[in-house]
């Protein structure tokens, strides 16, 4: 019989399609026989998350109506369904594998792809089939027919999928329980709006709660430092005293103790020069691009993500969801082999200083289920990078001269530190001298911030005479910066420093944060979804439906990253064989009994504001378009007609592709039948994009032009 290849998704599966001769059916590829398949072999696809976790609804009729009485939500037996409008591709993978004796998970190599391909299997009902996983960093052809002459068992697939599944579930119990419950209680309050509750998401959103309370509960202070202004034979220069004064009459004291006043003569006391390097960047995990990305072309992280992951079908890149910076020997070899070709795509030719293999970067015991992000084996032609995007020019390009500056060698300058005395009190100058710029010539077009800039010193000196002009220079202390997207993935996975317990600190840092490397871009897009962050021009900032929900879960364990870091390692332990989904859902069903009996509590002393119209209930919004007479009103989950008892059904999506229509953009349908330009629309494959909105013979469609 032939073997049935399951793929996550269309693109995937016509990546491994290119590896073979094969002749194209509706819903799957049918592969010749080869040496990988004597017989020849099926390849067919998933379309994301073919199979999902039906309603609370479906589980039981009494959940359908929101109601305080009608929790906890805890499913006897959890119940899966077909996600809308994917059941014919379903019914075809389903009569492939009924039709053969060997199936084989060829979805992405982690534990999502895990989740995915296994409620596919289980939901066929299939019995007594042979499973075999494919494991590959790459989708290169030689790549991929090499793994699927490697297959492995589906033993640690199977692990991978229980994690995967018990964490899906946890969510699932967390989420519905947790957002009926605030919702309604905090509706009780006057506030009639939705407020989602995430294991992962609500932590997040506190987090960035408490650096807006940081920021606006600073009360700036003023200090005082002494600054002098040193003319030598060479050139000027500055330098500072040690120590910063909280009051003016410090600074005046220590000026008269050293009988400091105008033009006074100083002495070149100290001159030291050290030679000092820099080392070459470690290579590129998806979170360190990320950052990388949104510093420097403030792209998002669901951007780069989506960008990196058409890389990776393109061929051009490994794997993107890797939280390793370290690679093997295997592709150390390749990559040193081409090195020079490498240069050639970024036309930066340079002497390979090294060619043998370093710890920093190579190194198998840091290696697990990937590597990290290196450009794949193919050198794309002119031809082909011309067709890139600029988003992915840009990335793989980053890519590249990220994974050469290993080969490159170090940046050398020279660090001098100057102390000039002036009547016994020392001042302290610094300065730096490049002497090869060395790998950061690859990155020749990115400007070094201004606060890494040092500033150049005259030539002087020891015991050189120079004139001097003292001044008290007064400053003020800054309050902290709010996130940008991508220190928002620092932030997230490096939680562990806002925790005052050592051993929750530690928990998290082994957990490395909130969320994870694949899953973190996602979070940020859906606390954006719900209405609780905004973020312009790359700054983050907490909304008021963003604060009403910290005030409700302040001093909850949903408001700590410490719950779900807890969690998250015991997951881990269900990943290993360690660990039992039983339990660990049992858990979350006690949690969920007592979040549910104290919580109503909580909250009855609290008072929430709101004042923003977008999350207003009931708001008036334009002049029916349909009916002419009605008013189209802002209601709980969407707009609709005031008219509706007379007949009028016309009514607009409070959500449509994962994108929250404001009340303005319902009014400009209503009134001028299209919207300006709407950004932040996520199509069925999950990729953003914008668009405008018209509005034509009671329909919405998007408009590209």
């Amino acid at each position: 019989m032939k073997p049935v290849i399951v793929a996550e998704k269309p693109s995937q599966a016509k990546a491994y399609a290119d590896a073979f001769k094969v002749k194209k059916q509706e819903g799957f590829f049918d592969v010749q026989p080869c040496e990988a398949f004597p017989q020849g072999a099926y390849i067919t696809w998933g379309i994301g998350h073919l199979v999902e976790l039906r309603d609370p609804k479906s589980h039981n009729p009494k959940w359908t109506k929101w109601s305080l009485q009608t929790l906890p939500i805890l499913p006897d037996e959890f119940q899966f369904q077909i996600a809308k409008g994917k059941s014919k591709q379903f019914g075809i993978i389903k009569k492939l594998i009924y039709e053969t004796d060997t199936v084989i998970n060829a979805c992405d190599v982690d534990r999502e792809g895990s989740n995915i391909f296994y409620s596919i299997f289980d939901y066929t009902r299939a019995r007594n089939k042979t499973i075999k996983r494919l494991w590959i960093n790459s989708l290169e052809v030689d790549e991929v027919r090499k793994g699927f002459m490697q297959l492995q068992d589906n033993r640690k697939d199977l692990l991978m999928y229980e994690e995967a599944k018990a964490r899906q579930m946890s969510d699932w119990l967390v989420g519905m329980n947790g957002s009926r419950l605030y919702t309604l209680l905090i509706q009780q309050k006057g506030i009639r709006e939705v407020f989602s509750i995430g294991r992962v998401q609500s932590p997040t959103v506190y987090l960035i709660y408490q650096r807006a309370l940081e920021i606006e509960r600073f009360v700036p202070e003023s200090f005082f430092e002494l600054e002098g202004t040193f003319k030598a034979e060479h050139g000027s220069y500055k330098g500072k005293a040690k120590g910063k004064m909280k009051r003016l009459e410090e600074a005046q004291q220590l000026l008269n103790k050293h009988q400091i006043d105008g033009l006074l003569p100083g002495t070149v006391k100290q001159l030291k020069t050290e030679d000092k390097k820099i080392l070459p960047p470690k290579l590129h995990a998806l979170s360190t691009i990320q950052a990388t990305a949104n510093r420097k072309w403030k792209y998002s992280p669901a951007r780069v993500l989506s960008t990196m992951q058409s890389l990776y079908e393109k061929k051009l890149v490994s794997y993107p969801r890797t939280d390793t910076q370290h690679i093997t020997p295997n592709e150390f070899s390749y990559l040193v082999n081409q090195v020079e070709a490498y240069q050639q795509l970024i036309q930066h030719p340079f002497q390979v200083a090294s060619r043998n293999p370093s710890k920093r970067y190579v190194d198998s015991s840091k290696v697990q289920e990937h590597y990290a992000i290196v450009p794949t084996k193919k050198i794309p032609s002119d031809k082909q990078l011309a067709g890139l995007s600029r988003e992915e020019r840009n990335l793989y390009e980053e890519v590249l001269s990220t994974t050469l500056a290993m080969f490159h060698s170090d940046y050398l300058y020279k660090e001098t530190t100057v102390t000039t005395d002036v009547n016994g009190l020392d001042f302290f100058s610094s300065g730096k001298t490049e002497i090869d710029k060395g790998w950061k010539a690859l990155f020749s077009n990115e400007k070094e911030p201004s606060s890494a800039k040092e500033p150049n010193l005259p030539r002087l000196s020891l015991h050189e005479q120079v004139k001097s002009k003292v001044a008290i220079k007064e400053g003020q202390t800054t309050p902290p910066k709010p996130y940008t997207e991508g220190q928002l993935i620092a932030m997230m996975k490096t939680c562990g420093k806002f925790v005052e317990d050592a051993v929750d600190t530690e928990i998290l840092k082994e957990v490395e944060g909130l969320g994870t490397e694949a899953t973190r871009s996602g979070i940020i897009e859906t606390i954006k979804r719900h209405g609780y962050i905004e973020v312009k021009r790359n700054i983050v900032s907490i909304t008021e439906k963003g604060r009403v929900l910290c005030e409700a879960i302040e001093g909850n364990l949903l408001a700590s990253p410490v719950m779900t870091a807890k969690w998250e390692a015991y997951l881990k332990k269900i990943g290993t064989g360690n660990g039992s989904s039983e339990l660990f859902l049992g858990s979350i069903a006690k949690y969920l009994n007592q979040l549910i009996h104290d919580v109503p509590t909580q909250l009855s002393d609290k008072t929430f504001h709101m004042t923003t119209e977008t999350f207003v209930s009931r708001k008036e919004v334009a002049t029916c378009p349909t009916c002419k007479k009605g008013t189209i009103i802002s209601r709980k989950n969407f707009y609709g007609c005031s008219g509706y008892k007379e007949g009028c059904k016309q009514t607009f999506p409070a959500m449509f592709l994962k994108k929250r229509l404001s009340v303005k953009h319902i009014e400009d349908l209503c009134v001028k039948g299209k919207t300006d330009l709407i950004k932040g629309f996520v199509s069925k494959t999950g990729k953003n994009f914008n668009a405008k909105l018209t509005f034509t013979n009671g329909q919405l469609k998007l408009d590209f032009n």
